[in-house]
């Protein structure tokens, strides 16, 4: 396959996609890697981990540079490395407090006489499906907490940026009791990944999202799905309309907007809206894009090439039914690359689909609402449940609103605290996500199996306590 550079726009590298054999054979290989990698321990495997972050670390030069290339990013590349890097530490350091009091004896409050013994076991062969906007830390999110909770871990990187891997493939020499692999492709190998693993995470879409469900329920494997979001924010009456400027704008535009819990909604009260969209325009405008010099400016070229054609066909329907563009509105093609600078949007209505449906872009649409209660409902009203953001004047009423908000984390005073706050358990409304959280101490727990020993301690019943017609 070849993979495009989002910057020039050409496909300018090549790599080999796996067959069903190989990723069968990789399969086999790692299922007979596990057994050992389990008998680790918890205190064995953070060892490991350890011994991995460091070469991730040693290696941050190469695989920033090949991501870079794939992304057209610079800075929040080596962002990505450095968060992988932390995500091994952390779960590390956390992982074995995690196994204390998992085997335990206990005994059963209803029906006395009997002691139970509980233990457990990790899947053996857990699968990753990883997307192309972070595909570094998307790659490993749930691959390092399966690692470390002791299955061996099978990752499909995106097709659509794939360079990383051959510097991490390096990394994965030099800590070679690692039961980690990547395999390549395209839709064909993540369907082939689902057929050998015994768990299987997906990142992306929602759409593609029920066909890894699908496939899972054929093979019956847990499938755990984090999929897309309309994140909405909900400015409120009280809010300094200046400072909450700003948030919304970096919590909708940072990446180019291509992230799932980028907000895509703004909502805010009447009575500040107008300073709220003058100080919302002026930061935008400030924003530059890193062209030409990738290294200097706020956000980069789209990473998708299709992603700019739908990201403009929803700018051209929301103008085309009433909307008004207040600032961008327009990809420039510039060396190759798709770029769209801020766009913000008023008059925008809940029937178009800029605030309808999924835009993974830098597009900003204003709704003005007469109360809280408006403001609520229409928040609510989407198919998608994955993160929101509220915006207060105070703590306490940004908590009394996001009580209110049908999604699974809520930023309160701030937006898109997912990608800082990794300790927050949460789990995705409607179609934006399927199974536990891959946030919290369930991120490690999930990949875990119970076995329950159920013992008579006294006499076993014998056939006469069924008999008919006594009692």
């Amino acid at each position: 396959m070849r993979a495009h550079n989002p910057r020039t726009g050409e496909a300018d590298y090549e790599f080999a996609v796996n067959s069903r054999a190989e990723i069968a054979s990789e399969a086999t290989r790692l299922r007979d890697a596990q057994p050992a990698w389990e008998a680790l321990g918890p205190e064995g495997r953070a060892a490991v981990m350890l011994k991995f972050a460091d070469a991730v670390d040693a290696a941050a030069g190469p695989i920033a540079e090949a991501l870079a290339v794939d992304t057209g990013r610079h800075a929040i590349s080596w962002i990505e490395v450095e968060a992988l890097s932390n995500n091994i530490r952390r779960w590390a350091e956390l992982g074995p407090k995690l196994f204390v009091g998992l085997d335990r004896v206990s005994k059963p409050s209803a029906t006395p006489g009997f002691e139970i013994r509980s233990d457990y076991s990790a899947y053996p062969l857990f699968g990753a499906i990883a997307p192309w906007n972070f595909p570094v830390i998307l790659s490993h999110i749930d691959a390092v907490p399966a690692l470390m909770a002791g299955c061996a871990a099978l990752v499909k990187p995106s097709e659509v940026t794939p360079r990383f891997s051959e510097p991490l493939r390096e990394v994965l020499a030099e800590v070679s009791e690692l039961p980690l692999a990547y395999v390549m492709g395209g839709a064909e190998v993540g369907q082939a990944l689902i057929e050998e693993v015994d768990y299987v995470c997906f990142t992306g879409s929602t759409a593609t999202g029920r066909k890894v469900a699908e496939a899972a329920a054929r093979q019956l494997i847990p499938a755990n799905l984090e999929l897309g979001g309309k994140d909405p924010m909900i400015v409120t009456a009280s809010a300094d309309p200046h400072w909450a400027a700003g948030v919304a704008l970096r919590a909708s535009i940072v990446a180019t907007g291509q992230a799932c819990q980028s907000i895509e909604r703004i909502f805010v009260a009447r009575e500040i809206a107008e300073p709220f969209l003058t100080a919302l325009v002026e930061a935008a405008e400030q924003v530059e894009i890193t062209y030409p010099d990738p290294k200097q400016g706020h956000i980069g070229p789209f990473i998708f090439p299709d992603q700019a054609g739908k990201v403009q066909a929803q700018i051209e329907e929301a103008v085309s039914q009433g909307a008004r563009v207040l600032t961008g509105g327009k990809v420039e093609q510039l060396g190759g690359a798709n770029y769209l600078r801020p766009t913000v949007l008023a008059d925008v209505t809940p029937d178009m689909a800029v605030l309808r449906d999924e835009t993974f872009g830098p597009v900003l649409p204003v709704k003005i609402c007469d109360d809280l209660e408006q403001a609520i409902a229409l928040a609510n009203d989407t198919t998608y449940g994955l993160s929101a953001a509220v915006l207060a004047g105070s703590l306490e009423e940004a908590v009394q609103v996001g009580a209110c908000l049908e999604a699974g984390a809520i930023s309160l005073q701030d937006g898109a605290l997912t990608t800082m706050v990794n300790d927050a358990t949460n789990h995705s409304r409607k179609t934006s996500g399927l199974g536990p959280s891959r946030m919290g101490d369930e991120g490690l727990l999930r990949f875990l199996r119970h076995r329950a020993m159920i013992a008579q301690t006294g006499q076993a019943l014998p056939i006469d306590a069924y008999r008919e017609g006594q009692g």
